[in-house]
This record gives C-alpha cells, structure tokens and sequence, in this order.
C-alpha cells in the first residue's frame, strides 16, 4: 500500500477515534447550549424551513459572504471545491464546471441540482446549468448552502447527488453602496456595484458585476482529431495546440422587498465564450457562444397566516439560451466524418471542418404553494404542490454534413433532419413532510414526494432522517433518502445527431443512500464533523452502440459507492481560523466490477485565516486531489494526483471604506489535468490553468 494511502488512513483513524472518545467522556461540564450553537451557521434547504445546520436532516455545508471573501474567490467554483465530498472537474466543453459528489461523475453533471434563491436553474437540453455557463461571479452571493446526498423528497427531479442553493444578497445585507474592480492574468478584468437601502417603504438591492477574460491556454499534445487522421488517412487534427477558455460576463440582479412580498429579476449575459478543448474533443480555434438567462420571481411569504400555519406562494420565471457566435467546429478543415467505426466507413474530406450550429432556446414556469403547519404538539408539518411547465420553444441548426446539402453549411431549422424537436415537459408534484420531535433529544424527520411528468411517468421518492442530540455538545444523524434524476431532452429526444442519438422509452435514473453523521464541539470554536456514506445509483442513463454504428442513449448502468468525510474547523485564537476537511470514496460500476472512474478517491483541503498585524489577513489553502481512475473501457494511464497552493493578502489598514488584496493561485505551478470525455476515448486530458495573479481594490460607501 502506497505512503500516501497510508497517511490517510492514519488520518481517518485518528480523527475517529478523537471524536468517538470525546463523544464518551462525561466528565466534562455542561456548557450553555447558545454559547455552542448560537453563533453556527443556519441553513434551510434541507427541510425548507431554517434551522441550524448540526441539527438539520441532512449532511450539509454552508459557504457566507465572509469565507467567500476570506477565500479570495473570484468565481463560484472556487468556492465549491472546498466542499468536503465534492469535487469540482472540468467538461472538455467550454471548460463547463462537473460538480462531483461522492464519485458521481458524468460528462454533463445532471445528477446535481443547482439552485438560485431555492428556484432551479437546469436546463432542459442537456440537464445541467447550460452549455454556455461561463462561470458566476461571487460579489451578489450572501450564503452557498451545499447538501450532499439526495434532496428529491423536497425539490424532486435532479437532486441526485447534491443540491447547491445560491443564496444572493438582500437591501439590509448590502446597507450602501459597494463597488470595487480586479485584475489578473490571462487579461482578466473584473468590476460590481452594489447598492442597498430603503425607499417609500420598500427595501431595495441592485446588483451589478462585470467580468472579462482571455482564459488560460494550456498546450494539448493530442486529441480525437489525431485518431481519426491516423483511421481515415487525414492529416487535419490542430494538435499540438491549445484549449481557448475565454469569455464576457454581465450579471445584474434586482431584489425589492416590502411586508410578505419578495420580486428578484436577473440577467446573466454570456458572450465570446470560448469552446474549450473542443465540441468534438477535437481543438477547435474558431468557435464562440453566447447566451442570456432571464430569470423573475415574485414570492408572498407570511409566517403567521393564521395561527399555527405558517404559508408561502411563489411563482417564478426563467428563459435561457444557447446560441453561437461563429460556426462550431465538430472536427477542423481537412477531416473526414467517421460514419461507422466497426466496418470503418467515412466521408470526407470537408474542406472547411465538419460545421455543426446547434442552437436552443427554453423558458420554465413554476408555480408553487407550501404551508408549514405548527398546531399539533412536537410535530412541525410542512406540505405542498406545484406545477412546472417547461420547452424547448425555439431550435436553430446550420450544419455541413445533412442531406440538404452535404459539405455546404445549410440552414436545417423547421426541417426534419434538424437535431432537436421543439417540445415541452410538463410536471405536477405534491409532497409532505413531518418533524416529529417524539421525545426529549430525539427528532425524526420524515417525507415523501410524488412527481408525475407528461413524458416518462411518474416516481415516489421518501426521506427518513433520525437526529439524536446525544449531548449538549454531540449529534448524530441517521439518514436515508431517494431520489431520481430526468432524462434530459439531448437524452430523451435527440435526432440527426452524428455523435449521439436519444431515445423517448428512457425511465429515469433512481439512487438510493443511507448516511451516518456525527457533529461534535467539544469547546467554544472547534467543530469536528464526520459523515459515512453509502449508495446505489440504478438505470444510469448511457449513450451507448446500437449495433450500426451509432451511439443511443439507453437504461444501461448500475453504480454502487461508499465513503467517508471528516470536517475540522478551529479558531485556537481571534486572530486565527482553521477548517480542514479529508473525503475518501470508492465507486464501483456493478457491470464490470472496476472502479467507476473520474472521480479522486481522496481529497485534502486546509485553508488557515491569519489577522498577523490589525487589519492584516492573510489566508493561505491547500488542495490536493488523489487517485483517479479511468472508467471501464478507457485503457489510458490513470490520471496524475494533483496538489495546489494558494495565497491571499487583504486588508483595511489603510481606511475602513477601502479595502485591497493580492492573490495568488497555483503558488508553485503545478500542472493540474482533469478527465476528458468518457465517450471519446483520446489521449489527452484536459489541462488546468497554472499559475496566475491577481490584485482587488473594493469601496464600501
């Protein structure tokens, strides 16, 4: 057995064994619970109703504005990697974030639940935030509230793995006027403005944040172009080159509150965003995509509704596109289209590259209605329904290689060979939810969810969780939930496509997890947090050969997984903070019996928050990513570990209204790769960004 897996495992036994001994000892004084708990962190996602987070059904992590800053982050991303038991890897696709909980890792991350204000944000074409998501900037982010493990009891479909809610900020939370400007490598140039206050009785927020960037250009020595150059006898690949990440970002949001009454409107504007490695995991030098995300609203909340009733309605609105800039190369001038691998058969050469332009336009209704009911003793019972209407209403194609017009770039929108229909999915759902606090410490948590759609059916998925406050310091979880995760329409409905074909006999994929969490402070200001984990992940949805040549998505896959993380977080003094967190897991897929692949089997993560003069902070992190296997089937060399450091100095010596940093990430320049695709078996991986700067000036008024 290598050090390195020793070291952990040494790791793993002492903090258990620290926390299973202080669970026992009764020796120690009984302290006010408030001076505990008082000051923890509160999160809502994991009931719908707020309370603290080592007493919520779930195993959660909760991200503020403060360790935002502390952390020095300039996108979300940053943020979440942090997250024990979640690593965040990178799509070959514009450089998309994958979020991978617990080993659960897919080429576009459907199997995770992003949230905004607890209203999703997925799309329908292929499951996941967008395939032109361009990143999030972090400034209009109050709290990000992380549950690991499933959430479909609560929010149904696609609370799978893990559920992410982005919490934005609020007129009180900003109380002014904020602005400030950044600027880093790679000519990235960052600007907001925020500003808060109250007028005629409503409080209003607006939100403004701007980002620019070139992106990293690491060097790709081979890709998917190299081996059908090597079948075909072309010579087109770009190979060695590099992948190009850049992009615009405008984000502007509005937040008016006044008595029960909440409206949030936003955009997220995307243009110039650059490939990536490729859409085809072939370099692609020339393609840009744009995209806007509307999003509205408009929320009646009313704790006191009547006696015992605490009621809430909402409905919300959200339009996104995908839309391209310059063509898209599916593979560059001078390459064949490989029609079948097995007889090999070809067409080709295009001159101009093999030129696909899908284009997706899509809108979501939701309306809600929840009520949290209070009027029978030691039950707290929370019900509700709802209707979500969602479609793709608009789809747009110009291609090179369809029958209209084979090797010339031709409009095929509103014909039969275009590569998505334009359709809708409807959704009903109802659910309930009792909190039982059925004697002194103990609280059972218990629900159920039922969704019905027009297009595959519908699913029944419960939660159980039982919470014992063993002592005044410790409590311990038991927790079981299921969930499942939609077809998404690339997988439901796909035509015409020469990577991948869909097929509408799909059922949804289901999981199931039982989970052990121990929360322990055994004095003011440190927290130790561990959590076992087990799951089966059934009816994985793969596209796989149909026998002629083409890839169909089917009901193919089973995975089973298990795991550990352990969580410290320490302030030994007012001037120093620590949180360290250690994952561990192991996925197996049940059709081959290997290791599911692409995910690290252990993560690391320390960052320290050091005031060492007043005013002065410096915050350094640590992250260090081991063991990746390939899935079955992709005989590549596995994956290199990966370790980086990263430093940030701020401070408000100077002023109370100004504030400065200088950051630093990948201090030694390391060379980081994550997995390229697992369908397109290539030989290079996907490069990460090396070492970079940057340098933050922000005005509080």
């Amino acid at each position: 057995m290598s050090i390195k897996i020793n070291t952990c495992l040494s790791l793993i036994v002492f903090i258990y064994a620290f926390t299973v001994c202080a669970v026992v000892s009764a020796d120690e004084e009984e302290e006010d619970l408030l001076d505990l708990y008082g000051d923890q962190e509160i999160i809502s996602i994991a009931t719908g109703s707020a309370q603290p987070i080592s007493k919520a059904p779930a195993v959660a992590t909760v991200i503020t504005a403060s360790d935002i800053k502390e952390i020095g982050a300039r996108d979300i991303d940053e943020i979440l990697e942090t997250v024990p038991g979640l690593h965040v890897s990178r799509s070959s696709i514009g450089r998309n974030p994958i979020y991978t909980f617990r080993g659960i890792a897919t080429d576009f991350n459907p199997q995770v639940l992003v949230l905004i204000n607890s209203i999703p944000i997925t799309n329908l074409f292929v499951g996941n935030r967008s395939q032109v998501w361009g990143g999030m900037p972090v400034e209009s982010i109050s709290r990000i509230e992380v549950i690991r493990g499933p959430g479909s009891a609560i929010y149904g479909a696609d609370a799978f793995a893990g559920v992410i809610n982005i919490v934005t900020k609020n007129a009180k939370e900003i109380n002014g006027t904020e602005f400030g400007v950044r600027y880093g490598s790679f000519n990235s140039k960052d600007g907001w403005l925020l500003h808060g206050g109250e007028y005629g009785g409503f409080e209003f927020a607006f939100m403004a944040e701007f980002q620019s960037t070139d992106g990293h250009h690491e060097d790709v020595d081979s890709d998917f172009q190299n081996i059908s150059d090597f079948l075909t006898g072309s010579s087109a690949s770009l190979a060695p080159g590099s992948t190009n990440n850049g992009r615009d970002n405008l984000d502007v949001r509005l937040d008016v509150r006044k008595d029960h009454w909440t409206f949030r409107g936003g955009l997220q504007r995307r243009r110039n965003v650059e490939i990536g490695f490729g859409l085809g995991s072939a370099l692609d030098d020339s393609a840009e995509y744009e995209s806007d995300r509307w999003n509205a609203d408009l929320t009646y909340h009313n704790p006191e509704f009547t006696q015992d009733l605490d009621v809430q309605a909402q409905i919300s609105f959200f339009n996104t596109s995908q839309e391209n800039d310059e063509d898209t190369l599916l593979f560059p001038p001078g390459s064949n289209l490989i029609l079948t691998p097995m007889p090999l058969t070809f067409v080709g050469p295009f001159p101009e590259g093999v030129i696909g332009n899908p284009e997706v336009w899509e809108r979501h209704w939701r309306f809600n209605l929840t009520a949290l009911f209070s009027g029978i003793e030691d039950h707290a019972i929370r019900f509700g329904t709802g209707y979500t209407t969602s479609e793709i209403y608009r789809v747009r194609e110009e291609n090179n290689f369809s029958p209209l017009g084979f090797g010339v770039v031709t409009d095929v929108s509103d014909t039969p060979f275009v590569f998505l229909p334009e359709k809708h999915r409807d959704n009903k759902y109802g659910f309930i939810q009792d909190v039982w606090s059925f004697a002194n410490d103990w609280e059972l948590t218990a629900g159920i969810r039922y969704d019905d759609y027009n297009d595959f059916g519908d699913t029944w998925n419960p939660r159980a969780a039982l919470v014992w406050s063993a002592r005044h310091d410790t409590t311990v979880k038991l927790l079981y939930g299921q969930a499942f995760r939609a077809p998404s329409f690339a997988e439901f409905r796909n035509q015409n496509n020469p990577v991948a074909t869909g097929n509408d006999e799909l059922d949804p994929e289901e999981i199931e997890t039982l989970e052990l969490a121990v929360d322990f402070r055994p004095i003011e200001h440190l927290r130790f947090g561990t959590n076992f984990f087990y799951y089966e992940w059934d009816d994985i949805i793969r596209f796989v050969p149909d026998g002629l040549g083409a890839l169909v998505a089917q009901n193919i896959g089973e995975q089973e997984g298990y795991g550990a993380e352990f969580e410290m977080e320490w302030s030994p003094a007012r001037s120093l903070s620590v949180v360290a967190n250690y994952a561990f897991q192991d996925s197996e897929d049940k059709d081959t019996n290997d290791d599911a692949g692409n995910a690290p089997h252990h993560q690391f993560y320390v960052r320290a928050n050091w005031e060492f003069l007043s005013n002065w902070y410096l915050t350094p992190a640590f992250s260090y990513v081991i063991d990746r296997d390939r899935p079955p089937g992709d005989a590549r060399d596995e994956l290199d570990d990966y370790q980086i450091f990263d430093l940030t100095l701020r401070s408000k010596a100077f002023s109370d209204q100004w504030e400065f940093a200088l950051g630093v990430r990948n201090l030694f320049n390391s060379s980081p790769e994550e997995p390229t695709s697992t369908t397109l078996n290539i030989s290079n991986d996907l490069p990460l960004e090396r070492r970079s700067v940057f340098a933050e000036l922000r005005v509080n008024l």
